[in-house]
């Protein structure tokens, strides 16, 4: 359970922010392909849309893996969101998926993958699905079950004496990193700019910094190429691109 602890305490959990399917997998993909030495393609977003559109990855219980698969070394990493109303996924049991646990894979992970994946199943099945993380009432909450379920990966994959020595150093990690960034991973938000020449008109919610950032005289160009920043606290994270003649609309998800 290696990668999911990393997400915890890099910051890859958050509350999707809203209940649409397509949407949450491509939020989920940018976190992904935010990882600095990430070693895989920059369509990391597009690639997870097109395999789920093939395989629906529901597991059941309210949770779903989506996953995608590169070439080459690196490693395996995912990103993880919750959902307190729940997905409409199209899972077998007909449940709403609550928890969305993302994978990228190495060619090199596979292994390590199945049983980071096989450890997740039986924590998942021991602790009766997600009824709890469904009915969580902040992200905090959350971080806290999933802090458990690693710590049941723990506790069924090795003796108890050094279950327990793991276990302890894995919460304190985690602890550690949630003190050094209390909100890391709480918010995400939708943000649009519009571009006209230098000029930015900043389409965003009230939570944002937009006066900020349409003052922002080099935004325009960070804009143009589709790079990610950072302004008031939050980080911007591209996502799409549409031209409208000399205009152009630039699609950014804010996380803090």
């Amino acid at each position: 359970m290696k990668s999911l602890l990393n997400a915890l305490q890099e910051g890859r959990l958050i509350e999707l922010p809203e209940p649409d399917k397509e949407k949450s997998l491509s939020l989920l993909a940018h976190l992904i392909e935010a990882v600095p030495d990430l070693a895989g393609s920059p369509e990391l977003a597009e690639e997870m849309l097109a395999r789920e559109r093939q395989c629906n990855t529901a597991v059941g219980l309210g949770v779903a893996c989506p996953h995608v698969r590169a070439r080459g070394g690196g490693e395996l990493l995912c990103a993880v969101g919750w959902s307190p109303a729940g997905i409409d996924y199209g899972s077998a049991d007909g449940k709403k998926v609550h928890l969305v646990v993302m994978y990228y894979i190495p060619e090199a992970q596979k292994n390590v993958y199945l049983k980071e994946v096989s450890g997740l199943a039986g924590a998942i099945r021991r602790d009766d699905g997600v009824k709890a993380i469904a009915a969580a009432q902040d992200i905090a909450t959350v971080r806290e079950r999933l802090l458990d379920w690693v710590q049941a990966a723990l506790d069924a994959g090795v003796p108890e004496a050094k279950a327990r020595m793991i276990r302890l150093e894995a919460r304190q990690a985690a602890v550690e990193a949630v003190a050094a960034a209390p909100a890391a991973s709480a918010q995400a938000q939708d943000a649009r700019f519009l571009v006209d020449g230098d000029r930015v008109l900043a389409l965003c919610p009230d939570s944002l910094p937009g006066g900020e950032l349409e003052r922002d005289a080099g935004l325009a160009a960070v804009l143009a190429r589709h790079a990610s920043f950072e302004r008031g606290g939050w980080r911007f994270l591209f996502r799409a691109a549409t031209a409208y003649g000399a205009r152009a609309l630039y699609d950014y998800v804010a996380l803090r």
